[in-house]
């Protein structure tokens, strides 16, 4: 099977540190390599893919400082993909909604992967494109869109490239944007109540700089409360396995978090709030705790009771990058056995 993947143009792929759509696309493309499919993933130049890559623009632009010329720049990415892939590709797995609207003027059918929270004017244009085939990353975002063409397909990832550790350190992990969404602050609460350290690592967004200068800089004491900045895969590697537990304060309905199953491939157990997916991925006892208060989840860190061994199975059970690739390829089957013309039906859905 011939597939084409389109990426957005701003992270390599696969990503150096902070990059959950990148990394999703080097996961799956590189799967679906190794089973011998022809794989050509279009992104920027500065990627590194065992299967064939094709950029338009030949360096990474993170982050985004201009959101007026990121648009523009997505735009012309996208529609360069797209047209790029209609002469070379059987199916068309897209990861953005910038690329949507160019499919109606290519004949070739395709898959678009939703990687965001729900937002209405988003779910709107999808509407008008029911053709496609669309991909919840879990159910819970599945349950607030309404396109008729859905399935729910979980992440996966490439379990022997995480260090698994049975032995773990006295400490907690906290891995993610420092926004106020992924809980940062929260962490940090729940650590010191459960008196112990805190090690934060993930990407300071200037968007918010002012959380971080407000709420999480003046608990950093290099002690206690210890920032490890953005995390490449060693640093990665090197927390998530030692770590105690990894906590997940989310305060959003996270559409999936892909550093909770990193954390359970690392043999760590995740504590985390019952919000989005989480309740999808961690199962209690098994692979960490599902936490109603930051009370509850400093008293689960204090001793989280779980085998490393039980993590690390889970991980392997549930969120392999070959089950996903299954998932995907039985999706692309489908699609074309089923293919109608993207955009074909596009004057007759009414808004």
């Amino acid at each position: 099977m011939h597939i084409g993947i389109v990426a957005p143009p701003f992270i390599p792929v696969p990503p150096a540190a902070y990059g959950g759509t990148e990394l999703f696309i080097a996961d799956l493309a590189a799967e679906l390599h190794a089973r011998g499919h022809h794989v050509i993933v279009y992104a920027n130049g500065a990627s590194r893919l065992p299967c064939e890559l094709k950029w338009r623009y030949p360096a990474a632009d993170w982050p985004i400082r201009d959101p007026l010329a990121a648009q523009l720049k997505n735009a012309d990415h996208s529609a360069w993909a797209v047209h790029e892939a209609a002469g070379e590709v059987d199916v068309l797995h897209l990861n953005d909604v910038v690329s949507v609207p160019f499919t109606r003027f290519v004949d070739v059918p395709a898959v678009l992967t939703v990687h965001h929270p729900h937002e209405p004017v988003l779910s709107e244009v999808y509407a008008r494109y029911p053709s496609l085939e669309y991909v919840a990353i879990s159910a819970a975002q599945a349950r607030r869109e309404p396109m008729p063409k859905l399935r729910v397909v979980h992440h996966g990832v490439s379990i022997d490239q995480y260090a698994f550790a049975e032995r773990k350190d006295r400490y907690l992990a906290f891995l993610g944007r420092m926004a106020p969404c992924k809980g940062a602050h929260a962490a940090i609460a729940v650590a010191k109540r459960a008196g112990l350290p805190l090690k934060l690592a993930g990407e300071i967004q200037p968007i918010f700089a002012d959380y971080w200068a407000r709420e999480i800089e003046p608990h950093i004491d290099g002690r206690t409360i210890e920032y490890l900045g953005e995390a490449d895969r060693t640093l990665k590697n090197e927390l998530l396995s030692h770590a105690q537990a990894l906590l997940f304060p989310i305060e959003w309905d996270e559409p999936f978090g892909l550093v909770m199953i990193e954390a359970m491939a690392c043999g760590t157990p995740v504590l985390a709030f019952p919000r989005g997916s989480v309740p999808e991925i961690v199962r209690d006892g098994v692979s960490g705790w599902l936490c109603r208060s930051p009370e509850e989840m400093a008293a689960r860190a204090a001793d989280p009771g779980i085998a490393p061994c039980s993590c690390r199975a889970w991980a392997v059970e549930r969120f392999s990058r070959g089950r996903m690739a299954e998932e995907y390829l039985a999706l692309y089957a489908h699609v074309l056995a089923t293919a109608t013309v993207p955009g074909a039906e596009l004057e007759d859905v009414s808004l």
